[in-house]
C-alpha cells in the first residue's frame, strides 16, 4: 500500500475518532457546573415549571417527579436528532422540603450521546436544574405528564401572530406587573413545548417601521402621480394628446367620384 493511501486512511481514522468524541457525550458533568448557585421556584404547584426570566441565555426547570430513580432530559434537533443538555446548578427537594445540591452523594448527572441522565436521591421529589437557551425562541421535550407553567422574561409577550407563538396553545395567560406567565392544564410526557415571544419594545419598533413604510409609500405614490399629471399636461399643451370622437370619423363624406 503506497504512502498516499496510508495518509488517506490515517485522515479518515482521525476524522472518525474525533467524530466519536463529538457525538459520544461528555460523561460526568463537572462539579463546578453542577454546584453553581441558583434560585428555583420550589413553591410552584405545577408539575413542571419553567422560568425563562433567569437570563437571556438560560432558563430554569423545576419538575415534580413520582416513582423515578433517574430522569433523562434532552433537546431535539431536526438535523442532529436528540442531543444531551449541558445542565448546571443541579438541586433536589425532598418531600419534607429539604433541598440538597450535587454535594449529596446520590444526586449527580452525566451527559450521553442523546440525553443527559440525572440520578435522583429519592424516587419522589422535585428536581431543579438550569440549562442554556438562545434568543426569543425556546422549546423543550416534556419529561413528565401534568400541568405546566412558564414564566416569560419581563416585557415579553405572546399573542400576536407572526411575532409570537406558543405550541401547544396555552390554556391561560396572566400578566403580573410586567411579567407574563403561560399555563397548560395537561401536557403528556413526550410532547414538545415551544414558545416564541416578542418584547414590548419590539412592538413599538415594528409599529414605527410600519408607519414609516406607509408614509414612504404614500409619499412615493403622490410624487409619481404628480409627475404623471405634469407629463400629461405638457403633452396636451403641445397637442400630442388630441382626442378624436367616433362621430368625427368619415365626416368628409365618401371618396371623390363616389358622391
Amino acid at each position: 500500500m503506497n504512502r498516499k493511501r496510508l495518509a488517506l486512511l490515517a485522515l479518515v481514522a482521525a476524522v472518525f475518532l474525533s467524530g466519536c468524541g463529538i457525538f459520544g457525550g461528555g460523561g460526568e458533568i463537572s462539579d463546578d457546573d453542577l454546584l453553581q448557585d441558583q434560585e428555583y421556584r420550589w413553591d410552584s404547584n405545577a408539575t413542571a415549571t419553567y422560568d425563562l426570566d433567569v437570563s437571556s441565555d438560560s432558563y430554569t426547570a423545576v419538575l415534580n417527579l413520582t416513582n423515578r430513580e433517574e430522569l433523562k432530559i434532552n433537546t431535539e434537533s431536526a438535523i442532529q436528532g436528540d442531543q444531551s443538555v449541558g445542565i448546571k446548578a443541579l438541586q433536589f427537594q425532598f418531600r419534607n422540603g429539604t433541598v440538597v445540591n450535587a454535594t449529596h452523594g446520590n444526586l449527580t448527572a452525566r451527559e450521553g450521546s442523546d440525553a443527559t441522565t440525572i440520578e435522583l436521591p429519592a424516587e419522589n421529589g422535585t428536581v431543579g436544574f438550569t440549562a442554556p437557551r438562545n434568543g426569543k425562541s425556546w422549546s423543550t421535550p416534556t419529561f413528565v405528564t401534568g400541568d405546566y407553567l412558564a414564566y416569560l422574561p419581563e416585557s415579553a409577550r405572546v399573542g400576536i401572530p407572526l411575532l409570537s407563538r406558543a405550541t401547544p396553545g396555552a390554556d391561560e395567560q396572566t400578566l403580573d406587573g410586567d411579567q407574563m406567565t403561560l399555563y397548560w392544564e395537561e401536557i403528556e410526557d413526550g410532547e414538545t413545548l415551544s414558545i416564541r415571544y416578542y418584547l414590548v419594545r419590539d412592538l413599538y419598533l415594528f409599529g414605527g417601521l410600519f408607519a414609516l413604510a406607509v408614509s414612504l409609500g404614500i409619499g412615493g405614490f403622490t410624487y409619481y402621480y404628480r409627475q404623471i399629471r405634469r407629463a400629461k399636461q405638457k403633452r396636451e399643451e403641445v397637442g400630442l394628446d388630441v382626442e378624436v370622437d367616433d362621430d368625427d370619423i368619415d365626416d368628409d363624406g365618401p371618396p371623390p367620384g363616389m358622391g
